[in-house]
C-alpha cells in the first residue's frame, strides 16, 4: 500500500531521512488514528513537506513498524527517548509526541529523492492530517 507522509519542514526531517541521519518517523495520539494499524512492512512512504509547497519529492519503504498498547504519559516519554536515536526529535517535536497514549514508530529504508509530483489532494480534503493512506499514488498523481 502507498501512503502520503507530511515531514516537518521546520525540522529538516525530510533532509535528515534523506542523509540517513535519520532512519525512524513517528505518530501518536490519544487514540488509535491513522496510521495506527494501517502500516505494513513493505508499504512505501511518499514524503511531503508540510510547508505549503505541495510537492512529493521523496519515498521510503517501511522496514518495521511499532503500534503500542495504551500507554501513560511516563511511559510514552520512556518510549519516544528509547528510539531518540533513529528519530532525531527536536526538542519541539519531542514535546509534541512525547507523552502521547498511542504511538506508532516507522522505520524506514531505502529513502531516497524522486522525480517531484503534486498530488489531487482533493479526495482528501476532509481530511485534515499529516498521513494520507492512498493504497496506489498513480491514482492521485496530477
Amino acid at each position: 500500500m502507498d501512503h502520503v507522509v507530511y515531514l516537518d519542514a521546520k525540522s529538516n526531517e525530510l533532509e535528515n531521512l534523506l542523509s540517513g541521519k535519520k532512519s525512524m518517523i513517528i505518530r501518536g495520539a490519544t487514540g488509535r488514528k491513522v496510521p495506527y494499524g494501517k502500516l505494513n512492512v513493505g508499504d512505501i512512504l511518499y514524503f511531503i513537506n508540510n510547508n505549503a509547497e505541495g510537492e512529493i519529492k521523496a519515498k521510503g519503504v517501511v522496514s518495521s513498524v511499532f503500534n503500542s498498547e495504551k500507554m501513560t504519559k511516563d511511559e510514552s516519554i520512556a518510549l519516544v527517548k528509547k528510539y531518540q536515536d533513529k528519530l532525531k526529535l527536536t526538542a519541539r517535536q519531542f514535546q509534541k509526541w512525547a507523552g502521547k497514549r498511542y504511538i506508532v514508530l516507522i522505520e524506514i529504508k531505502n529513502t531516497k529523492k524522486i522525480q517531484y509530483f503534486q498530488f489531487n489532494r482533493d479526495i482528501y480534503k476532509n481530511m485534515m492530517d499529516d498521513w494520507l493512506p492512498v493504497v496506489n499514488i498513480e491514482t492521485v498523481k496530477k
